[in-house]
């Protein structure tokens, strides 16, 4: 069963969504048969690299929403985190486009690292207060994931992994998602937002009943003696 995953690093309720879908994954039975695939998402692609303000300025400013909005809204995600052992810190958060940090993503699944990227570069960014966007930050992630540092150096000298990142959004565009994080089984099941853990078990036993039905043996003969509500054959 596959799982993919669409979401923006610069995302406070894909971090949210993560861990619930993880304390989700954790309990489900057939865990070692699912494989989980993060796709890449940009909230707002038009970022600049570098952008000189808070979060609170940024979505002041260039989203438009009112300073209180703003401040009561972080409140409520920072409580929401907390509540899935996260310590957000809004203050510390620094704004920066996450563009290169989804080709890094890349990057780290050809060495099979990709949720470890993911999970840092969320950790980082909400609770660390790092900068997703800076080139040494960047680098020095992708050597803690053992990856070689000629291979990180590629992403700050060539375009690679951009196409596979611009895949994602058309993909993600396709099949209707404007919001994340948005999560698909199979490609026949689709979970929007950060769902609480108990929606992601029932949506994990569906497509697996749906992708492994029960098959019944000799079933065009006679059942065998069993016993029901009404009692047991004699």
């Amino acid at each position: 069963m596959k799982i993919e995953i669409w979401s923006d690093v610069a995302c406070p309720w894909c971090y949210i969504g993560k861990r619930r879908f993880e304390t989700a994954l954790a309990a489900f039975p057939h865990r070692d048969a699912v494989e989980v695939q993060w796709r890449s998402y940009q909230l707002d692609p038009g970022l600049p690299e570098h952008y000189d303000g808070t979060e609170l300025d940024y979505l002041s400013t260039r989203k438009g929403m009112a300073p209180a909005q703003v401040t009561g809204m972080f409140e409520h995600v920072a409580a929401q985190a907390k509540g899935e052992g996260l310590n957000y810190r809004f203050d510390d958060v620094v704004v920066a486009n996450s563009f290169t940090a989804h080709r890094l993503i890349h990057l780290a699944a050809g060495h099979g690292q990709q949720d470890a990227a993911k999970e840092r570069l969320l950790s980082d960014h909400f609770e660390h207060g790092k900068d997703i966007g800076s080139e040494d930050y960047l680098t020095s992630l992708g050597l803690d994931l053992g990856i070689d540092a000629a291979e990180v150096a590629e992403l700050f000298s060539t375009d690679k992994y951009a196409d596979d990142v611009r895949l994602d959004f058309e993909e993600g565009r396709a099949l209707g998602i404007n919001g994340v994080p948005f999560f698909v089984i199979d490609r026949k099941f689709g979970l929007s937002g950060a769902q609480p853990a108990e929606t992601f078990t029932a949506a994990l036993e569906q497509a697996w009943q749906e992708s492994n039905p029960l098959v019944m043996v000799n079933a065009a003969a006679d059942t065998g003696d069993a016993c029901g509500p009404d009692g047991c054959a004699v």
